[in-house]
């Protein structure tokens, strides 16, 4: 703990953490931090302006990162056809055998899709898969009969958002190895997505704070407009 505290400290340093940043120079300056043994992820902190009490201002959505996440994911396929959902690139596909294994605890893996007619079985996991941001959905686009074609979204950098209790969300936008274009191109395309899912009829400010930020940095403001 005593060295990530130092390094920590020693980051505040690079920036005044009052300002904000135009997407470009926040990269540039979580480029200028410290960096750690592994490949830290980047992440988008987004505080909403919506009541999350008011189901009608949920928000929740997906975005195709341009360059990818750079996270290798395990896909989950809820579907009748298995050998079908296999050789498209599922990790694990199947319907009554992985129902039944998800309600005895398992969830090993980072994204499930569902058919349309698996979902009658799917939905005796939603108390599984629904806390844990899991749950294939049409809105997320991961209940789908091209299972295919939404298999290669996701392996290819498809990311899923979804609004906390608070009115905030974490979108991952890459790695610390990604070129600093690549990652303001999937941060502008992330915040895109976000605004492309502003509720119907919402009044005032949508999206109120964006912070980047890696897995062990301190985190940067953004200006956003």
């Amino acid at each position: 703990m005593k060295t990530r505290s130092k390094r920590y400290k020693s980051a505040v340093t690079n920036k005044n953490s009052t300002d904000s940043y135009s997407t470009t120079e926040a990269v540039e300056i979580l480029n200028k931090f410290e960096s750690v043994k592994f490949d830290e992820s980047v992440e988008i902190s987004i505080s909403l302006g919506v009541d999350p009490k008011q189901s009608s201002q949920a928000v929740r959505g997906t975005v195709n990162l341009p360059h990818g996440s750079g996270k290798e994911v395990k896909v989950l396929v809820f579907t009748e056809t298995p050998e079908d959902a296999v050789a498209a690139g599922a990790d694990y596909a199947g319907l009554e055998d992985l129902v039944k294994k998800v309600k005895d605890g398992w969830v090993g893996f980072d994204v499930a899709l569902s058919t349309s007619g698996a979902m009658k079985e799917v939905r005796s996991v939603a108390r599984v898969l629904g806390p844990r941001g899991l749950m294939p959905t049409p809105k997320a686009g991961t209940v789908t009969d091209d299972i295919a074609a939404a298999i290669k979204e996701v392996k290819a950098g498809r990311v899923e958002f979804k609004m906390d209790k608070t009115g905030a969300m974490s979108v991952l936008v890459g790695k610390r190895s990604f070129q600093p274009e690549q990652l303001v191109e999937n941060t502008k395309a992330a915040l895109d997505a976000v605004s492309s899912a502003r509720p119907d009829g919402f009044k005032g400010k949508f999206i109120k704070r964006v912070h980047i930020s890696s897995t062990m940095s301190p985190s940067v403001l953004l200006s956003v407009e």
